[in-house]
């Protein structure tokens, strides 16, 4: 009996590596992007979740410091398998990025891969996938006028203000706003989620991510180590900066090369790889961690800027499902599963749509992308192979 429990876990943990590992290869276009891909792959395909459930995930995410889709990831391999299935799933969808980047590092540094045909191409995939997540999402969690108001007033202001306080300010007054409006409504397919993580393990990893903030410099300071000042340095990173991969890149800045640790030019290379590889921004810190130590830099500086991530959603997760299944909060989870559609709208624009539809031929290309996706029903990396195709074709035009 333990035999064939042990082997149904292990076959799960493997589907969930598998899957995460083919959209770590096949995610492109940032953290909306891959938010879409989430939805068609874990949500509408294998229904892991179902569409109010994965909006409060990604609502929980918005709030949190760190990496919000790689989070998202994180809590979707969590609820799935375990503390196993999150660690499998981080690890498919990140690691072909930095084995990628540390690769980068190691041989192609310098290589001017940001303007290259097939990563418009590419870019233009991730306006076809985002714009489906849209549709899909907007239909479930958008289905009355005072939800699509919500969700028209956060997008302008998203639009408006494009700051991360913003963004999070904007989710606070949907949750009121929600609350007040629906704070009779009832809804009787509300699901319940079975969170396989203990409140005392959740504690657990909030006290370490809060100690390992504390610790690290007063190490760094003691020890004198590189080793411990190149995790310092990434761990701050992943811990204080909210709004997505592009805005820890500053940080990143002010943190290597005034130190001289590398040169502006090896960091402006770095950053143009980084586009050009599927998966989360942050793992751009591999990239930078190989150039400063070799590839065990690179894998160290990984480990530092996703741990803040990984510990925050083990020690939110199990208070937030509490939350969300509370009569009095439902209403408010309403009005926040409202604004996250505004807030991918509103990213459906800027960045995405205005860094990758240039010209004409980009729009007529996108809707090509979208109704194979959405009207042919074919799978994800088709639509990836055909937009890096395509846009290798249009470069040449």
């Amino acid at each position: 009996m333990n035999q064939q429990k042990s082997k149904r876990g292990f076959k799960s943990l493997l589907e969930i590596l598998l899957v995460s590992a083919r959209l770590g290869l096949t995610s492109f276009g940032g953290p909306i992007a891959h938010l879409g891909y989430f939805h068609e792959e874990y949500i509408r395909r294998r229904k892991w979740l179902d569409d109010k459930s994965y909006a409060d995930l990604v609502a929980l995410c918005q709030f949190l410091p760190g990496p919000a889709s790689s989070q998202v990831g994180i809590g979707i391999g969590v609820l799935r398998g375990g503390l196993l299935g999150g660690i499998a799933a981080f690890l498919g969808f990140t690691l072909p990025s930095v084995i990628l980047l540390i690769l980068f590092a190691l041989i192609l540094n310098g290589l001017n891969v940001e303007n290259a045909g097939w990563i418009h191409g590419l870019k233009i995939v991730a306006i076809a996938v985002v714009a489906q997540a849209i549709l899909g999402m907007s239909q479930k969690l958008t289905p009355d006028l005072k939800r699509k108001a919500i969700a028209l007033v956060v997008m302008v202001g998203t639009l408006l203000w494009q700051t991360a306080l913003t963004q999070i300010g904007l989710i606070v007054v949907s949750a009121i706003l929600g609350f007040i409006l629906f704070k009779k409504h009832t809804e009787s397919d509300d699901s319940e989620i079975h969170i396989p993580i203990s409140r005392g393990f959740a504690l657990l990893c909030l006290f370490l991510f809060f100690g390992l903030l504390i610790l690290l410099p007063i190490m760094r300071d003691i020890t004198s180590s590189r080793w411990i000042a190149i995790f310092d340095s990434f761990y701050r990173a992943g811990s204080l900066v909210f709004g997505g991969g592009h805005v820890v890149l500053p940080l990143l800045e002010r943190e290597f090369v005034p130190s001289g640790w590398l040169s502006k030019e090896s960091f402006l290379a770095g950053y143009g790889a980084a586009q050009a590889v599927p998966g989360p921004l942050f793992t751009f810190a591999a990239y930078l961690g190989a150039v400063i130590n070799g590839w065990k830099g690179g894998l160290l500086a990984t480990v530092a800027i996703f741990l803040p991530a990984f510990l925050l959603i083990l020690g939110t997760l199990p208070f937030w499902d509490s939350l969300r299944r509370n009569p009095k909060i439902k209403g408010a989870l309403m009005g926040v599963n409202a604004a996250v559609v505004g807030i991918l709208i509103a990213a459906f624009y800027n960045p995405i749509w205005t860094s990758s539809i240039l010209a004409p031929g980009d729009f007529a290309f996108a809707a090509v992308l979208f109704s194979m996706l959405v009207y042919w029903k074919l799978p994800p990396w088709v639509i990836v192979v055909t937009g890096a195709i395509g846009g290798s074709l249009i470069a040449l035009i």
